[in-house]
This record gives structure tokens, sequence and C-alpha cells, in this order.
């Protein structure tokens, strides 16, 4: 299964949305790659194994279950995480990619390749469907951690869209 969808991350028609620079939405997303349990539910502990340039070797504890992924830096444009298939866990990647069409606008995409099959019943695309909207509600809480952490302890939080 491949998911891709985009989040905006300065709007400037909406006053409300406080603007982030490139560079800390950047420091977002690698405070991500190195402390994830502040981002991700569930996830109890993670571990970086090694660390060469811009790549991470981590293993995340989910209570009981043990997952090793690959993190790749692009600094300032992309994070890649590459997840290590097991007997257990399917394999498959997520990217974050950094887009700036001009000054004032910047998004953030979201691509999810999976080894989840391509969905060929009714119930295999409920599933599929479940799925993209729990990635996509995920990926906008990371948004929103990020924010809170640009904008500091006592500064009021900008409204997602």
């Amino acid at each position: 299964m491949n998911f891709e969808h985009l989040i905006q991350i300065n709007d400037p028609l909406n006053p409300l949305v406080l603007p982030m620079t490139r560079e800390q939405l950047w420091e977002g997303l690698v405070l991500r790659a190195e402390q994830p349990q502040l981002f991700v539910i569930g996830l109890d502990d993670c571990t970086i194994l090694s660390r060469d340039g811009n790549t991470l070797e981590r293993e995340l504890h989910y209570g009981q279950a043990t997952v090793r992924d690959r993190v790749t830096l692009t600094p300032n444009d992309n994070v890649r995480y590459d997840i290590l298939p097991t007997a257990d866990y399917v394999g498959g990647s997520l990217t974050m990619t950094i887009e700036q069409p001009d000054e004032l606008q910047l998004f953030l995409r979201f691509e999810y390749r999976t080894t989840l099959p391509t969905a060929d019943t009714e119930d295999d695309r409920q599933t599929s469907e479940i799925v993209k909207s729990a990635y996509r509600e995920s990926d906008i809480d990371t948004v929103r951690l990020i924010r809170q952490y640009v904008q500091g302890p006592g500064e009021p939080e900008a409204p997602l869209h």
C-alpha cells in the first residue's frame, strides 16, 4: 500500500496560524527522529544503536514488541524512515519532505510505502482507509507537536486546519 498527503504549515491567508521557518520545521523533524517517544503514542523507549553521519539505526520498544528502523536525514529537506521487516512486522518506509513553493508558503509531504497488499476486497479497502486515516491523524499530531516545540512554553497554540 502506498499513500501520501500534504499538510500546510504556513498559511499566508490565515493570521491565526503562526508561521514557521523551514529551519524550525527541520529542527522539529530532527527532534522526532531523535526522540520519537515525544511524538509516537504507545512508544515506550527508543534506543539509537548507531549514528553514521546523517543516518541513525534505532530500536523502538512498544511494550514487549521491538521494531528496528533506519532514519536517513537529508538536512533541511527530508527525513526517511525505513522499517526493517521481520517475521512479525511488515517492512515499509515513511518520508517526510519539506516543500516551500515560495517565501510565504511551507508544506510537509508525508509519503508511506508499505508491503501491505493493494486492497482487492471491500473489507481490504475499508482496512486500508482506516490505516490511511490513522497515518493522517498521526501526521497532524506530529505537526501540532512541532508547533508547540517551536513556540515554546506559554505561547498560545495555533490551530491546525
